[in-house]
């Protein structure tokens, strides 16, 4: 079971509470736990990744363990902890401006 913590923002969209776990078919990645995300709630198809392409728009952030995941492969492995449910995978919205 995969834990992910989503901005408010987007729990508002899909009507969860600040944390949803997921099962995820096959090795947790980056790609598995969105697709797994998106499957779901499909109204998030679109805010986190672009339709097309699938890549993370430019202001949202991925984090686990303390990392930030933003520019990771989409396929590399999740750390230890996120795919055993003893930490989240975090999805942020990141600000910009000054």
């Amino acid at each position: 079971m995969i834990r992910v913590v989503l901005p408010q923002h987007l729990r508002a969209l899909a009507r969860v509470g600040e944390e949803v776990e997921l099962e995820v078919e096959g090795p947790p990645t980056q790609r598995a736990v969105l697709d797994a995300l998106e499957a779901r709630y499909p109204m998030l198809r679109g805010t986190i990744r672009g339709h097309a392409t699938l890549q993370r728009r430019p202001f949202v952030r991925f984090f686990a363990c303390e990392q930030d995941l933003s520019h990771e492969p989409a396929d590399a492995p999740l750390p230890e902890p996120v795919a055993s449910g003893a930490e989240p995978f975090m999805v942020v919205g990141a600000m910009a401006g000054g």
